[in-house]
């Protein structure tokens, strides 16, 4: 007998009868509902009933998981890249305050 992994947001699962890959992104336990994202970006949203009925599993997250998120820039995906040198992050906030009009 096949145990259905419990619905945690963020973790990618696997439908084992279709080979495609989603990602849990909200679980709400009020209403009892399960939010999927497929990687093509798809949006569904599952009863926790159907959830428990359907045939998946727990998987890895694919190679290029950003793909649905329409993450294009690396700076996106976390990474400490940056086009602000640290140097300028403490500069104080007047330096960039517009410059008073001239009185003629």
């Amino acid at each position: 007998m096949t145990t259905i992994p419990d619905p945690i947001s963020g973790n990618w699962y696997c439908h084992l009868d279709k080979g495609q890959r989603f990602q849990v992104v909200a679980v709400d336990e009020k209403s009892k509902t399960v939010e999927v994202q497929d990687f093509d970006g798809n949006v569904h949203e599952y009863d926790c009933e159907n959830w428990y009925q359907m045939e998946i599993e727990l998987c890895e997250a694919p190679e290029n998981w950003s793909g649905p998120l329409e993450i294009d820039n690396v700076d996106d995906l976390g990474t400490d890249i940056t086009d602000t040198p640290r140097s300028d992050w403490n500069e104080p906030a007047d330096v960039f305050a517009p410059k008073p009009e001239r009185e003629e």
